[in-house]
């Protein structure tokens, strides 16, 4: 049995009198597994040797290895005018195309792989708190019971509660009525408009794990997904911290939402970035072209912007207001203090505040 050639170490693409469009009898050996660059001016001939020639046979071929069938249904190119082409791989090719440019084109987007990658990253993107910096993750039940386990095993009695959100209006006995005709009456406390509601007592070590996780999900459900657990002491009230568990991505008292492909797109304003709102770009001063001669003193006119006619009042404002509030006018750019530069540039409040 012969080898396949497109598998020995060094094998070439051979293109034999290539004539398509305005190829001229082409002879050429183009090197197999090593990036190739076809080059040239408008017009020498690109797009027919690398699309109408090399990719166009190698399509062709991969065709022909399908079933007729199959055949019906995919797009098939011409024979390219050429001679012999030998040893063509399976072949790929992205065209060229010319799509209206705008501010937010992209790599991404005039390829238009931004459309895959955003669905990509929607589906494997982390969150992370933006305030504590932690990894923010949806919990199911089953994984906030394995996290009460876990974090009150030493816990002798534990309660399961959920917060009720009652207006500054009505007052305690009122709540406490409406709960009792729920079937509930016993409250840890209140705390401004938030009230803790105890769902179930229980001990970690002889309590079944389908009590814990009936007693979470009421709780999520009453408590806008919110469940609190806290330890009991022997007589029944609650010592240690309240613990907050939640189904929801919530972290430092932000509820944030699902990853969608919005937020990776560049013409969403939703996933757009604070600074540049997407466009890549800022608006900004250089000062180092608004004064590039930072030996210049400030009488010696170091704020190049400033000098011209039309501004040359407002380089005797600088003056001015400059002496009055002990600015060295006769000290070089570099040598001034950063107070005497922050005056300069920032102002210090009143009709001139602000850059």
């Amino acid at each position: 049995m012969s080898k396949n050639p497109l598998n020995q170490k060094h094998v070439n693409l051979e293109v034999r009198g290539a004539r398509h469009n305005n190829l001229k009898d082409l002879n050429l050996d183009i090197p197999l597994k090593q990036l190739t660059v076809v080059t040239g001016v408008s017009g020498s001939g690109k797009s027919s040797l690398a699309f109408d020639t090399v990719y166009a046979e190698g399509q062709r071929r991969y065709v022909e290895t399908f079933s007729p069938y199959a055949r019906q249904f995919l797009d098939r190119m011409d024979r390219p005018k050429a001679d012999s082409i030998e040893n063509v791989p399976p072949a790929v090719a992205i065209d060229q195309v010319n799509p209206v440019r705008t501010t937010r084109s992209t790599v991404g987007t005039m390829t238009e792989i931004n459309d895959h990658l955003k669905l990509l990253f929607a589906r494997i993107a982390s969150l992370y708190c933006p305030n504590c910096g932690k990894l923010v993750k949806q919990r199911t039940n089953d994984e906030i019971c394995d996290a009460v386990f876990k974090e009150f095993e030493d816990a002798s009695m534990i309660r399961a509660m959920f917060p009720v959100l009652v207006p500054k209006s009505l007052s305690t006995e009122f709540a406490l009525e409406h709960l009792r005709n729920q079937g509930y009456t016993r409250i840890a406390h209140r705390k401004g408009e938030t009230m803790l509601v105890i769902q179930d007592r229980l001990r970690p070590v002889d309590a079944s794990r389908s009590r814990l996780v009936e007693a979470i999900e009421v709780s999520l459900y009453r408590g806008s997904n919110t469940v609190i657990v806290q330890r009991m002491d022997e007589s029944g009230e609650g010592t240690g911290p309240e613990i907050e568990f939640t189904d929801k991505l919530r972290c430092c008292g932000f509820d944030y939402s699902k990853s969608t492909s919005n937020l990776f797109s560049f013409n969403s304003p939703i996933g757009a970035c604070d600074t540049c709102r997407g466009f890549g770009r800022t608006i900004g001063i250089d000062y180092d072209q608004v004064i590039p001669d930072k030996s210049l003193t400030l009488r010696e006119g170091a704020i190049r912007a400033f000098n011209s006619p039309v501004y040359s009042e407002s380089y005797q404002d600088i003056l001015r207001y400059g002496s009055q509030s002990g600015i060295p006018l006769d000290t070089p750019w570099c040598d001034l203090e950063d107070e005497h530069k922050r005056w300069v540039i920032q102002g210090e409040g009143g009709w001139y505040s602000g850059k």
